[in-house]
Formats: structure tokens, C-alpha cells, sequence
């Protein structure tokens, strides 16, 4: 969807999460901000006082890493910059996604807008030509250890800006070079430091994560509505999520998810008809909703935190601070250590795996004739028919795929450049996994929501609580009940489907 708004202005201070989404999935057009092209000019300046002094300094008139000792000559310092794209241009795997690619390229021209690098201002407006041109670096997923930040990533990104590398359009691919021509625009030739600058960084790993985890919000609100969907089916008691319980042990998220469950469950005439029962107590996975929902809403808050801090953050070295009074200085230090963000994807990999158990435990006890009236596997006719047996299997494998993709990749390190970089924090690998988690979280909360609707339906006429009563009867305008045996991997993509369409989501936000 392309959105008609004012072009977003980065500075390197004040960009939010929102607007990344703005940008990323509605295309929203960005330009420099002229306070940060003033910002950049003074550090540039730093930088070419230091180049006509011909004095060594790292990053600038020396080699990288390992070859940090290795002084460049004036005449080589150009030839320098293109080398280190090429260079480091070694990723593998598939292609990162539009919407992860165009993140990226806003967030390392916010970086750069911030004024710390040292490049001229057109290297941040040319990443905004390829923003609102729509042109699509072709970006390997494989290949960053998170330091000296998103290396290859981000080189196969700078790539474009030299006319070399390759770029999507919407139709077909065509080279960097063909990219700069159709904007006539000529390839830049990076001075000093550029290439270096363009490199440094954590924007790959954080433009993954970021999108991450605008799907991961919603699936959390999702599977407290499908929480819901299979206490409704199950004949549960919604006792525990009395306000009361919550308040004596106050952790916000599971007072917010007691809360959600409630509302959700109002006006229940399925609850009316067992509320005399005699039942005591539901089994965790319907009774603990909060306890377990709530912290994971909780992680996610603390993962949108450190990534808001990380969008406007200097994450390349060396930085250039240059105070406008003569004086400046070039410091070289270790911003581009993507531990921060490793940790953070991790945790939140953990907390949706956590979500996907419960998830996977509800949809067993909805099959499961033993806890309840409903008929085996929600079937029909059993024994001719299996009705949802090994959806619930399905669930199972991702819900124990989940637990694997779990293990910290943040906790390992590899030295590299001759153990010059002998502490790297495998950041990237924990977004990577963490998109299969959300792929397979996303997945088993579709099975639920199939099995709980398939449920109600044996309960008919009686009406769920509003929002849950809502949310069956869009399911059912889709999917209908699975009244004789039939390839149901198509109706948990549809129900995939449906819980991305807005209309859908909005009755998890009640």
C-alpha cells in the first residue's frame, strides 16, 4: 500500500518505531532533515582536514580491522572505500524481504543523518532516492557475527551507491549500475571514510527484529483472543481472570491480559448455560492464560525499548564529534557490538516460544475427549473421520521446533579478523530465528483458532461473548465446519490469512 503523507524528515535523533512501519509497509517517502546535512557537513569536514594533513587515523587513512596498522596513501584512500564494499560484499542465503530491506536502508540513512560518520550529505540522500524511487538492494540474509556490526548485509547495500551489486525493482532485477542511470543519477565515488561509515552497523540485524516484532504484537493480541475462543469451547470459567486475582500480584502485563480475557468473554450465553456446573478449577492452560500471556507481552515491551534506543544510535566507528568550535575529535570504540539487540531477539524468541506451548496444550485438550463433552478430535464421526488429530500434531512439531529455535544464539561468539574482533555477539542469527519462530507461532494460533471454532459450533445455539462470538462468526464466513474429513493444511494457510486482515485483528483489540 503506498500512503499519501509528508515525506519523513531523519536526523538521527528523532526517529520512532511508527515511522519505521510508515516507511517499511506503506511506503512512505524520507528525505535529510537540512538541520542534519548541516551536522554532517561539519564532521565531514573533520574528516577532510585529517585526509589533507595526511595524518593516520583509523578508518580513514588506514586499513580495517586486523589492518588497522597499515597506513593509505592520499591518492589510494577512493580505491580504499570501493575495495571494503567489495570486500565485505561475501553474504549468503535468501534475499532479505521489501519491507525488511527498505527498514534497513531508512535506518542506516538515519545513522548516517545523525552527523557522527563523517560522509557527505549525499550518501544519505542517495539511500532516500533508492526509498522513494523504490529500489530494492538485493541483500543476502547470511553472513553478519553482529560485529564490526552487519558487515556483508550492509555491504551488499552500499553496493548499489558505487553502480555495482544488484537491485530489485518491481518487476525484475537489474544491477546498481542500471539503478543509478534510470534515477539519472551517476554512481558516487566515496572519499574518505564513506565506505567504511556505510558498513559499520547494527541497522540489518535491527531492521529484521524491528519487523519482527510489529507481527509478534499482534499475534500476541490474537492468541489472547484464541485463549478465549478455546475457554468458550471448552466451557471454562473465566473466575480467574478476576480483576482481584491480578491486583494481588500486579505484574502489568498479566493485569492487561485478565483484563483482555474478560472483555473479550461479555455478555457469554455459553457461560450461562454450565455456570451452575460444579467444576473447580480449569487446567493451567486456560486458567494461566494471564499468568503466561502477560509476562510475554511484558518481554515484548522491554524488546521495543532497547530497539527504540537503537534507532537513533551512532552504531559505526570511528564516530566524528566535531563541536563546531574548532576543536574535534575522532574516537574509535565499539558501538557497532550488536549484543544489545542479540539479547533482545533472543528473549523475545523465548517468550513467543513460551506462547506457542500454551497455544499447542489448548488446541490438545480441544481434541482430547477426556477433558470435556466435545467428540474426539472435534470429529463428526469419529473413528470414520479424524477430524482435527493431526492439525494438532502440526501444532505439536512447530510448537517443539519453537523450543529448539529458542536456544540463545546470543551466547556464542566466534573470533574473527584475525582475532582482532575476538568477541562477536551472533545478533543476526538471533533475528533470523526469530522470524521462523514468528512464522510458526503464527501457524499454531491458526490451528487453535480452527479447533476452537470447530468447537463452538457443537455448542450452537448459544453465543459466545462478544468479541469471541464476533471473531467465530468472520471465521465461519470463510472456513467452514470441517463436517467430513478434508485437507485442512489449506484451511490453516486461509485462517492464516484471515488473522492478517485488519478487520480480523481489530477484534483482538477490544
Amino acid at each position: 500500500m503506498i500512503i499519501t503523507m509528508d515525506p519523513l524528515l531523519i536526523d538521527g535523533e528523532s526517529l520512532t518505531i511508527e515511522n519505521l512501519y510508515e516507511v517499511a509497509f506503506d511506503r512512505r517517502r524520507v528525505a535529510v532533515h537540512p538541520a542534519a546535512r548541516q551536522k554532517m557537513a561539519r564532521s565531514r569536514a573533520v574528516v577532510e582536514g585529517i585526509v589533507s594533513e595526511r595524518r593516520p587515523v583509523y578508518g580513514i587513512s588506514t586499513g580495517f580491522g586486523k589492518l588497522s596498522d597499515v597506513h593509505i596513501g592520499e591518492d589510494d584512500i577512493s580505491q580504499l572505500q570501493h575495495n571494503l564494499l567489495r570486500s565485505h560484499a561475501s553474504g549468503i542465503g535468501g534475499s532479505f524481504s521489501e519491507e525488511e530491506v527498505r527498514a534497513l536502508i531508512l535506518l542506516r540513512g538515519n545513522v548516517l543523518a545523525k552527523g557522527l560518520s563523517g560522509v557527505r550529505p549525499v550518501i544519505a540522500e542517495r539511500l532516500c532516492d533508492l526509498l522513494n524511487h523504490h529500489l530494492y538492494p538485493v541483500i543476502p540474509c547470511r553472513g553478519s557475527v553482529g560485529a564490526s556490526g552487519d558487515l556483508a548485509p550492509l555491504a551488499h547495500l552500499a553496493l548499489v551507491l558505487i553502480g555495482e551489486g544488484e537491485v530489485f525493482t518491481a518487476t525484475t532485477r537489474i544491477t546498481g549500475g542500471e539503478a543509478m542511470e534510470g534515477l539519472g543519477m551517476a554512481p558516487l565515488k566515496l572519499q574518505a571514510k564513506e565506505g567504511l561509515a556505510l558498513l559499520n552497523g547494527t541497522q540489518a540485524t535491527l531492521a529484521a527484529g524491528v519487523i519482527c516484532w510489529r507481527r509478534a504484537r499482534q499475534l500476541l493480541d490474537l492468541s489472547d483472543l484464541a485463549g478465549a475462543m478455546s475457554l468458550e469451547a471448552l466451557k471454562g470459567s473465566p473466575v480467574a481472570y478476576d480483576p482481584r486475582i491480578h491486583q494481588a500480584r500486579p505484574h502489568r502485563g498479566q493485569i492487561e491480559v485478565a483484563k483482555r480475557l474478560s472483555q473479550f468473554l461479555r455478555e457469554s450465553e455459553i457461560r450461562q448455560s454450565h455456570i451452575d456446573c460444579g467444576r473447580i478449577q480449569d487446567a493451567y492452560s486456560l486458567r494461566c492464560i494471564p499468568q503466561v500471556h502477560g509476562p510475554v507481552r511484558e518481554s515484548l515491551e522491554y524488546v521495543r525499548n532497547v530497539t527504540a534506543v537503537e534507532l537513533n544510535s551512532a552504531t559505526d566507528n570511528p564516530l566524528v564529534f566535531a563541536d563546531g568550535k574548532n576543536s574535534s575529535e575522532v574516537l574509535s570504540g565499539g558501538n557497532f557490538h550488536g549484543q544489545s539487540l542479540g539479547l533482545a531477539f533472543d528473549f523475545m524468541a523465548m517468550a513467543l516460544a513460551t506462547l506457542s506451548n500454551i497455544s499447542e496444550r489448548r488446541i490438545e485438550r480441544l481434541l482430547n475427549p477426556e477433558y470435556g463433552d466435545l467428540p474426539a478430535f472435534l470429529a463428526d464421526h469419529p473413528g470414520l473421520n479424524s477430524g482435527f488429530m493431526i492439525a494438532q500434531v502440526t501444532a505439536a512439531a512447530l510448537a517443539s521446533e519453537n523450543k529448539v529455535l529458542s536456544h540463545p544464539a546470543s551466547v556464542d561468539s566466534i573470533p574473527t579478523s584475525g582475532n582482532k574482533e575476538d568477541h562477536v555477539p551472533m545478533a543476526m542469527g538471533a533475528a533470523l530465528k526469530l522470524k521462523q519462530v514468528i512464522a510458526n507461532l503464527e501457524h499454531i494460533i491458526a490451528i487453535e483458532f480452527l479447533c476452537a471454532a470447530q468447537g463452538i459450533d457443537y455448542l450452537r445455539p448459544l453465543k459466545a461473548g462478544i468479541a469471541v462470538e464476533a471473531a467465530y462468526q468472520y471465521i465461519r464466513r470463510g472456513i467452514s465446519h470441517v463436517s467430513v474429513d478434508r485437507v485442512l493444511s489449506k484451511d490453516i494457510e486461509q485462517m492464516v490469512g484471515i488473522m492478517n486482515e485488519p478487520e480480523f485483528m481489530s477484534f483482538a483489540t477490544t
